[in-house]
């Protein structure tokens, strides 16, 4: 099994699913989420998807154990399939915990390289985001888009995307006392990982967010070394 993992940090707003996007649609990379495994999980009704639904059911969070469990899985299974070719990990790790659980279990496959990804941008820019950012409602799409008119990012047509057609709606959380409380919550937990990443000797790429999406992406393909297409 030949595969890079890359975790991609940065503050809401930063464009971490857009250049995952990118690197999907351009690359050939594949996006785990955590929150669709969860879902997976759930539909399947497997043993951890039955304990998802309980935790889910009850207002708990999800446990790390079970998190770090479907992505055991996950890699097991893509290694017994002698799948290669690299692998975003979305939503995962979201704490220290989590990265040093990680950092564990990735040293139970061989030939696996993770990078660290860190999205700078300034928390006026976030606000600047955030304020005007549209997202497509189809939840299999989920488009994101801005509402100012000088942004490259705007939809052809009024809150419309232009992928799917469907409505484009705001997050309610994309209101500015609720950016601060994330940016804030956001901080906490983001230097944390770096701390631990420093520890562990583990280097962090950091790419400049505020670029336009090309320049995001053709900055994180020439510092990692891969190919652009």
């Amino acid at each position: 099994m030949n595969r890079d993992i890359f975790i991609f940090l940065g503050p809401p707003g930063s464009g971490k699913g857009s250049l995952s996007q990118r690197c999907v649609e351009k690359l050939g990379w594949q996006q785990l989420s955590t929150g669709n495994l969860c879902r997976d999980h759930i539909a399947r009704e497997t043993e951890i998807g039955t304990q998802i639904d309980f935790f889910i059911k009850s207002g708990k969070l999800i446990s790390d154990s079970l998190i770090l469990g479907m992505v055991q899985e996950w890699l097991a299974e893509k290694a017994a399939q002698g799948s290669q070719g690299s692998v975003i990990f979305d939503g995962f790790p979201r704490a220290v915990s989590q990265a040093h659980a990680l950092h564990e279990l990735l040293a139970e496959f061989k030939d696996m390289q993770l990078y660290p990804i860190r999205l700078v941008l300034s928390d006026e820019e976030v606000i600047y985001r955030l304020l005007a950012r549209s997202i497509c409602q189809n939840n299999s799409c989920q488009r994101v888009y801005s509402l100012h008119k000088q942004s490259a990012h705007q939809p052809a047509q009024e809150m419309i995307c232009d992928e799917c057609g469907s409505p484009l709606v705001r997050r309610f959380d994309d209101e500015e006392t609720a950016i601060h409380e994330r940016l804030r919550s956001h901080h906490e937990h983001e230097q944390s990982l770096l701390d631990f990443y420093h520890e562990v000797g583990q280097p962090v790429v950091e790419l400049n967010a505020r670029a336009p999406l090309n320049e995001v992406y053709n900055e994180l393909i020439t510092k990692i070394g891969h190919p652009r297409e």
